[in-house]
């Protein structure tokens, strides 16, 4: 059962003992294995990715099978309801056309004595992505990544997911792919994947930035190779953070929390509330709606461990312990939550209003479910264009804007004890 937190020195602490909940002395042992995996890739290449593919996942799957098919692309459609391949281009077309409005442009700017400044942007030319397998099927993961990388014009983008029974790939996965246009699937997960992503190997080509969730070893992987390779974020488990108010429903509030918390055991789903009445109904509604859930046990695990019910005075108290907290999602069930809004600083996403449950984000609304975790929306954001672009510094000086600044470069110059700095101005000024 959710606890319910009056004291606010105990509510402070128990969001820092959520937030902190992936630091554990495990990760030391995980990331020796996750360097192992790494250097063994690099060193044996393809050799290695069936061998770990076999050890980890079970699945001996010959060399030649390490790609997908485009016939098993094409089966895929067969494989899947209409209604579910309905729901994904509906899905893909909205995607689309809300990361079609964050394309960042290339711009100059003209000032005078002819000094132009600028920035031209321009796509990495490879993007890994990557699509956990696991505990559910993830076709919202691929549309979320591979249409940004789209919208970016990435010449090329390479999906990895790890397989499942029979070496097969979820066929919704695979068609989200093929409606996302990635047309380069190969079954291998884990750090492994990673790996070859970073380092290449003679059958899956090295990338620029690599993309996309996992489990804890895939996060290290991530970790590890960072610098050889961008990445996008270090995701931690997921979490919701829900601020409600006496006008919010009580089964809405309890379901929006167990949909976060079913995703996984370490998930956090988090109730502030001013209304005593709303948490002991929220308190009562979460254990009833886990009597038959078909993912009880887990989400159970999760409610029990990092789910808890807060108590405060006012919503502006709310506000106060969000932004402490800095949720990757966060939903305002309350009367006003335009005005609410004005008070948060820190949050991946945030849903106003008692009809806009996380799955709206999670699924179709437009703007990407990728979202900072574990505080760290405090300092990033959500997964955009932007991700799978980069840009060059542009710079232009006539001699006469040259000349006007040559000194002050100079003296900047000696300060800093550069001379051929400063004589790479000095000898221009001389010449003209």
């Amino acid at each position: 059962m959710l606890r319910i937190i009056t004291d606010q020195v105990e509510a402070k602490q128990e969001l820092q003992r959520i937030s902190d909940r992936t630091h554990h002395e495990q990760i030391e042992t995980q990331s020796a294995t996750v360097k192992d995996i790494i250097q063994t890739v690099r060193k044996l290449g393809d050799r290695a990715l069936l061998e770990y593919t076999e050890k980890f996942d079970g699945q001996k799957i010959a060399l030649e099978n390490l790609k997908v098919s485009g016939s098993e692309i094409d089966a895929a459609y067969q494989q899947i309801s209409r209604d579910l391949l309905k729901a994904i281009k509906l899905a893909t077309k909205k995607i689309e056309a809300f990361h079609l409005q964050r394309v960042p442009k290339s711009w100059v700017q003209f000032a005078d004595d002819n000094v132009v400044l600028g920035r031209r942007y321009t796509p990495v030319d490879r993007a890994g992505l990557y699509v956990p397998g696991g505990r559910a099927s993830y076709p919202s993961t691929v549309l979320m990544y591979d249409i940004p990388a789209k919208v970016a014009k990435v010449p090329r983008v390479v999906m990895v997911t790890p397989p499942s029974e029979n070496g097969k790939i979820n066929p919704a996965v695979l068609v989200a792919a093929s409606e996302a246009g990635v047309a380069e699937i190969y079954r291998v997960g884990g750090a492994q994947a990673i790996a070859a992503l970073a380092y290449g190997t003679n059958t899956i080509p090295k990338v620029d930035v690599i993309t996309g969730p996992g489990n804890i070893y895939v996060t290290l992987a991530k970790k590890e190779v960072y610098g050889t390779v961008g990445i996008d974020s270090l995701a931690g488990p997921s979490e919701v953070l829900i601020i409600a108010d006496k006008h919010a429903n009580s089964v809405h509030v309890a379901v929006d929390l167990l949909a976060q918390a079913e995703h996984d055991p370490m998930a956090a789903a988090i109730l502030i509330t001013n209304n005593r009445d709303l948490a002991e109904k929220v308190q009562l509604e979460v254990v009833r709606q886990l009597e038959d859930h078909p993912r009880r046990i887990l989400t159970e695990k999760a409610i029990a461990h990092y789910g808890v019910i807060i108590l405060t005075e006012n919503l502006t108290q709310a506000a106060e312990l969000s932004n402490l907290f800095a949720p990757e999602h966060l939903e305002l069930e309350v009367e006003s939550p335009w005005e609410l809004v004005e008070y948060i600083r820190h949050a991946g996403a945030i849903f106003l209003g008692n009809s806009t449950p996380e799955a709206v984000g999670d699924y179709l609304a437009g703007p990407n479910h990728t979202l900072p975790t574990s505080g760290a929306a405090r300092y990033a954001s959500a997964l955009g264009v932007e991700t799978f672009m980069k840009y060059s510094s542009l710079i232009e000086y006539s001699p006469v804007a040259l000349q006007k600044v040559s000194q002050a470069i100079i003296d900047l110059t000696v300060a800093e004890g550069l001379p051929s700095h400063g004589n790479s101005v000095k000898y221009r000024k001389i010449n003209n």
